[in-house]
């Protein structure tokens, strides 16, 4: 089994894809371009359990279109999500290991993936007045 997990960012994304064993078999930052991202992800397809996608404030393109094309797609909860405290090498590369890490575990916990005709309601709602 193979588990992949995306660190999403304004304009790039790094995808990793760990095995059952908790090695990296990808680990690679990409443009923000929906083709390449599946490209990556179609290689491992077949055994892939899943792909999490961190919930930031741009993830409705990336899981509307990991999902179309076939994926389990689940969105972490960031906000409950505590990395490990004094960790001395973090970045994004250690962040898309360690979602797919907790995916593989039975531990990550999940957000929502709202439907796209009521997410222009949960915008408004979340907006600041």
């Amino acid at each position: 089994m193979k588990y992949s997990g995306i660190d999403l960012h304004s304009n790039n994304a790094v995808i990793a894809v760990i095995d059952d064993q908790d090695r990296v078999l990808y680990c690679k930052r990409l443009a923000n371009d929906l083709s390449s991202i599946i490209a990556v992800l179609a290689s491992f397809h077949e055994d892939l359990q899943g792909v999490v996608v961190e919930s930031t404030y741009n993830w409705y393109w990336l899981v509307d279109g990991l999902m179309a094309a076939g994926f389990a797609v689940h969105l972490a909860n960031t906000a409950a999500i505590k990395q490990y405290e004094g960790l001395k090498y973090a970045g994004d590369e250690r962040d898309a290991v360690f979602l797919a890490h907790l995916f593989r575990l039975g531990l990550l916990p999940e957000g929502y993936i709202y439907p796209p005709e009521e997410r222009g309601l949960r915008d408004l709602a979340r907006k600041r007045m």
